[in-house]
């Protein structure tokens, strides 16, 4: 790697190199310390491409998830199962690895345009703006940002496209599904709400069990399956389907975990 080799969006790839070993020495104790990050299925990491593939999340703060994501993914592809145990994975971190995030939350702070450069594909969101309900046109610059990033490698997104629970899957993602027909792996996670503020910044709770799990790549005929159809593939695969949205018998609880999952549907 040259020392000024640059991504497709002109950040220096030395420089996002050094970035993501010490964002993510400074916060591997956040999901393997005080808290602790259960994780299912890393081994589906190993078999996807280097490029064109879409990770759909449902979403619980504005950074934690990713950075989460970040351990794992390369802890993954170091060869740990379903571990980040020992941060030496983060010596040769994959580079070409983006997520999809509010350009207003990227430009909030300091921070927040640390976290962008380490892979940001940063947009305008059509429905809300600085707090408020907005209707806009999607630009299509943003459009061509996230298939040049698919293009390039790997890219995150949360297509609630929010924090809060059970909301509808933004239709934008099945029209981008079906323009780059991208290898699309659904994750789900949990527990991050109550670890930390709705930032992802702040630990709210220490001795919270986090769990994120991979599942295999979605089935979709991207030339058949409608729109509609596609967005209720997504809805089912990150669990956030109408359908899910229920109170779980006391019986059925078996464990604490399942009763902390409970209390989140509820509220």
């Amino acid at each position: 790697m040259g020392l000024f080799k640059k991504n497709p969006f002109g950040h220096i790839l030395f420089v996002k190199l050094w970035l993501i070993r010490i964002l993510g020495a400074l916060t591997h104790r956040r999901f393997k310390g005080f808290n602790e990050l259960k994780i299912e299925g890393s081994e589906v990491l190993k078999e996807l491409p280097e490029t064109n593939v879409l990770f759909v999340s449902n979403h619980q703060t504005y950074f934690a998830d990713v950075v989460a994501m970040f351990h794992v993914f390369n802890a993954g592809l170091s060869g740990r199962e379903d571990s980040i145990k020992n941060i030496g994975y983060l010596w040769r971190p994959k580079l070409n690895l983006y997520f999809v995030a509010a350009k207003e939350t990227m430009q909030s702070g300091l921070l927040p345009k640390i976290f962008a450069y380490v892979g940001s594909v940063s947009i305008e969101r059509t429905w809300r703006a600085e707090g408020k309900d907005v209707s806009r046109q999607v630009k299509m610059s943003d459009v061509s940002n996230i298939t040049k990033a698919l293009n390039d490698g790997w890219v995150i997104t949360f297509p609630q496209g929010t924090t809060k629970p059970w909301k509808p899957i933004r239709r934008g993602t099945a029209y981008l599904i079906k323009k780059n027909k991208p290898v699309v792996v659904p994750i789900v996670i949990d527990g991050f709400r109550r670890s930390f503020d709705k930032k992802g910044l702040n630990v709210k709770k220490k001795g919270i069990l986090q769990s994120m799990e991979i599942k295999a790549p979605l089935e979709i005929d991207y030339e058949n399956d409608a729109v509609d159809a596609i967005v209720e593939k997504l809805e089912f695969a990150i669990e956030q389907h109408p359908s899910f949205l229920k109170v779980i018998p006391s019986s059925e609880i078996k464990n604490q975990e399942a009763l902390n999952k409970e209390r989140e549907w509820k509220y």
